[in-house]
């Protein structure tokens, strides 16, 4: 598929920097013409991803997180989310509903969430050096008169 624009972010993994990263990409679909519920649901699960980094990639410190997205012909719209943290065990497992490796107070829905707003959710990674979600959704957008 052609790409018709992109773009790469880098933020620190602190939680100040999720909504930053949800408006940067709702600024980017905006092209698009989404609707309030399509860019709801591509903001929900942007901010799923990068809180996942956020509180399991690098759990008590600091690292780098890398967005880059995609606009591509038909509609569609690209987002990754990249960290170099602790990376997934089990990735099969990270993506049962109610799976958590945090505190108690997580619910353990992140994934499902992603893949519940998205047409498609891919995710790879390797224990010790990190973790991509990419995130994939067609944008029908708002009704043409």
């Amino acid at each position: 598929m052609n790409v018709t624009n992109e773009f790469r972010l880098v933020v620190d993994s602190k939680s100040i920097n999720e909504s930053f990263c949800r408006m940067v990409v709702s600024a980017f679909a905006g092209p698009l013409d989404p609707t309030i519920e399509e860019l709801t649901d591509l903001k929900t699960a942007v901010s799923e991803a990068v809180t996942n980094c956020i509180v399991h990639a690098y759990a008590n410190t600091c690292g780098k997180i890398y967005i880059t997205g995609q606009l591509l012909q038909d509609n569609i719209i690209k987002i990754k989310i990249k960290d170099n943290g602790l990376g997934i065990e089990n990735i099969q497992k990270a993506m049962t509903p109610l799976f958590t490796t945090g505190s108690t107070d997580r619910a353990g829905l992140g994934f499902t969430v992603m893949q519940s707003f998205c047409d498609r959710v891919r995710v790879s990674s390797s224990v010790g050096r990190g973790t991509t979600v990419t995130l994939t959704k067609k944008i029908n957008g708002r009704t043409k008169w």
